[in-house]
């Protein structure tokens, strides 16, 4: 039995109802679904309990499971949304904050190097693509050669070391963006050596008798969280759905509309903010460019990971939220010479090159709109540092999609005060859209933090005077009012 891959066994499984085939898939990848777990909980009970769930969700999917699924990379991603659903829904409270990432150059031996990588690594693994996350998990997570990396994507050896490679070069990226610098085979070394370690010996054991029960014989609380778990395991196969949806209404460019009303719906429900699609599903768009009437309910607005980010798509925004793309202006820096129009529009953008030009040239043609570049005296908000080290700046955790804010409450997990065009996500732009002035970040600081401010406000009437006591008590930052020369965009109707 143990020399069947593992789609045989899961076959087997299926087909005979076997508990011994489904015993050696645990077996197999007990240890990774287990350091994943606690890699991102440090806790070792919550780490079995994670794995325990991550197989119960398997033996309930394995007959929906396609014949080409790579079960070793579908084990691992359940496994880190599994305990991403652990850790936000608060059904164990003990975790270690992931450590500080370092500033440092990284020369050291693998083994220092795990200590800056291993606290980042699955956030990093996250924004890889399907394909590239299944390549790094077979190459160094399962220690398969390059060619079985290949056979098991259905490639050759020269395609798979192609694929490996650059899935390790944009993993180099996002370490580097956090202050770890590094090198791929460092990397490589580091994830190779610690990725994976010993599950607790009775594990494997007792995950799969509660796993072939279907659950049956789970706690209360691994049963709360398999039913999260299988929801944002829905929710991100859905989201693709949608986005393709979106792209095939924006191509047709007719009244028919093609994606279900309910995805709509489900959409409205679920995105808090417009930044929860992933980046490589704007990579994979056809190439176009396309400004049309809205079809949807939903607002959001996604763009690429590439080096420029210049990849875009959204649906159901303002003419204003297109030319802050087209022109890479945040909103608050945007003035209509006339009433900005009041309609609402798809639109998408996702050509090889220069797809913020062509952008222009479509809001030019669809709704007669151009901007240009103008200089201007206003009264402006520099955020400064008034003491560091305050409380609420914290090391990030988690992935950086998770950001939002409401009545008297702004939250990020993984971000940077400004994280300028495309994005324009960050503190510093939050509080340009709350204060309804431009804001100068003049911090320095360029590290990703976890930021929770909260001040009392009540719906309808900003505070701005407890926002800034917040911001100066909590996160050590202060606002100077000052009058200075802004560069904004202009936007007029085409003469």
């Amino acid at each position: 039995m143990q020399e069947l891959d593992d789609s045989a066994l899961l076959r087997e499984y299926v087909e005979r109802d076997s508990e011994e085939a489904f015993a050696a898939l645990v077996t197999r990848h007990v240890n990774k679904v287990y350091s994943v777990a606690l890699r991102l909980t440090g806790n070792p009970h919550s780490a079995e309990e994670i794995t325990q769930a991550v197989f119960v969700i398997l033996a309930r999917k394995s007959r929906h499971l396609g014949k080409r699924v790579i079960l070793s990379g579908w084990l691992y991603q359940t496994a880190r949304l599994t305990a991403v659903t652990f850790i936000r829904g608060g059904i164990r409270r003990a975790r270690r904050e992931q450590e500080a990432y370092m500033q440092t150059a990284l020369n050291e031996n693998e083994s220092e190097a795990w200590m800056q990588i291993g606290p980042l690594l699955d956030a990093a693994m996250a924004g890889l693509n399907e394909t590239d996350r299944h390549a790094v998990v077979l190459r160094f997570f399962d220690g398969k050669s390059l060619r079985e990396v290949g056979a098991a994507l259905g490639a050759n050896e020269d395609a798979a070391k192609k694929r490996v490679s650059r899935a390790l070069e944009k993993l180099r990226a996002f370490f580097a963006r956090r202050g770890v610098s590094s090198t791929t085979a460092i990397i490589a070394g580091a994830i190779s050596a610690n990725s994976v370690q010993a599950a607790p010996v009775a594990l494997a054991k007792s995950a799969t008798a509660i796993a072939v029960a279907k659950g049956a014989t789970a706690s209360g609380s691994t049963l709360t969280l398999i039913k999260g778990a299988l929801t944002i395991m829905a929710w991100t196969k859905a989201k693709t759905a949608i986005v393709t949806g979106a792209v095939i209404l924006l191509v047709a460019g007719t009244t028919t509309v093609t994606v279900n009303e309910v995805d709509a719906r489900k959409t409205e429900r679920l995105w808090r903010v417009n930044k929860d699609i992933p980046s490589e599903q704007i990579d994979r768009l056809p190439p176009m460019v396309r400004v049309l009437p809205t079809k949807f309910q939903s607002v959001w607005v996604s763009w690429n990971s590439g080096a420029n980010g210049d990849k875009f798509a959204g649906s159901n925004v303002r003419a204003g939220d297109i030319a802050a793309y087209a022109y890479g202006f945040p909103l608050g820096r945007i003035r209509f010479v006339e009433k900005e129009p009041t309609n609402r529009f798809d639109f998408v953008a996702t050509l090889p090159q220069g797809s913020r030009e062509a952008l222009q040239r479509e809001l030019k043609a669809k709704l007669g709109l151009v901007g240009r570049r103008e200089t201007e005296n206003m009264d402006v908000l520099l955020l400064e540092v008034n003491h560091a080290n305050a409380p609420g700046l914290k090391p990030p955790v988690l992935e950086k999609n998770d950001t939002y804010w409401g009545i008297g409450v702004f939250h990020s997990s993984d971000e940077v005060i400004d994280t300028g065009a495309p994005r324009f996500d960050g503190l510093a732009n939050y509080l340009e859209r709350y204060f309804k002035m431009p804001v100068i970040d003049q911090t320095g600081i360029t590290q990703h933090f976890s930021t929770e401010l909260r001040w009392k406000e009540v719906i309808g009437h900003p505070n701005h005077e407890g926002m800034e006591q917040a911001l100066l008590d909590q996160l050590g930052l202060e606002l100077a009012p000052t009058n200075m020369p802004i560069e904004m965009l202009v936007v007029e109707k085409v003469k």
